[in-house]
């Protein structure tokens, strides 16, 4: 019997231990994970504010939307394979695929239909690779020390109503007129993947305005985009409502 006793104690004891050794382990996970999903929103964040500094300097839009113009940050040809800090590879041109039709390859067809993610028809945004690299290289100084990859797109504002994606609106009555859409991704260890979009428009300075349209943390986004409504020239948009299906601003 009192060996019985014994192993029983013992077994009792080593599943404790296993619980506490799991415990400890998952707490661990869930830390490094939520320092990861930080981090990717800081890094595309970062992207995004290098990539503005470089559209104040193009005239023309309508090369940013043709994929003419690209920023000065750009590790290469905008094809091809990356390979991350973990050893994992990022395809190019997937990632701009998978913004413009959530597949790897897309068809003509798929760049204007409507679905849940892409509800604007013939003004869906056409995405384009505008800023692309190593976060470590974002500064020439060398500072920074992240091992996540960024990639920059701009689009046209879906919120034009002329059906041309490829080309910014001229129209007074058009509401995406000299606006732009951007979007950051970043892609970071153990498949860290975070995504920000926002708007740009020019405005009578040579400032750009923005306005946060994607997930980054409610609250932050929101304070954000309160701080910086999305401005068309010489009118500042406080607030509007825009139909996913018609595309028309209210």
């Amino acid at each position: 019997m009192g060996v019985i006793i014994a192993i029983m104690a013992m077994m009792l004891m080593m599943a404790l231990g296993t619980a506490l050794i799991l415990t400890t382990s998952t707490e661990s996970k869930i830390v490094m994970n939520f320092r990861n999903s930080s981090e990717a929103a800081y890094a595309a964040d970062a992207a995004l504010e290098r990539a503005m500094d470089d559209l104040l300097t193009v005239p023309d839009w309508n090369t940013l939307l043709s994929g003419a113009t690209t920023s000065a940050f750009v590790d290469g040809a905008p094809t091809g394979i990356r390979h991350l800090a973990d050893g994992k590879e990022l395809d190019l041109g997937e990632v701009l695929n998978f913004a413009n039709c959530q597949k790897p390859t897309c068809s003509p067809s798929e760049y204007v239909a409507v679905t849940l993610e892409r509800p604007w028809g013939p003004n869906n945004p056409v995405w384009q690779l505008y800023a692309y690299g190593k976060l470590n290289d974002l500064t020439p100084t060398g500072s920074v020390n992240s091992p996540f990859y960024v990639v920059v797109m701009v689009a046209d504002d879906p919120s034009e109503n002329d059906d041309d994606p490829r080309h910014d609106g001229v129209s007074q009555d058009n509401p995406g007129s000299g606006v732009l859409a951007l979007r950051a991704e970043a892609f970071g260890p153990f498949g860290t993947h975070k995504v920000i979009e926002l708007t740009v428009a020019r405005t009578d300075s040579s400032q750009l305005e923005r306005g946060y349209t994607g997930q980054r943390g409610e609250d932050e986004q929101n304070r954000r985009a309160r701080k910086s409504p999305v401005q068309s020239p010489g009118k500042v948009v406080t607030q509007h409502s825009v139909d996913l299906t018609s595309g028309t601003f209210q």
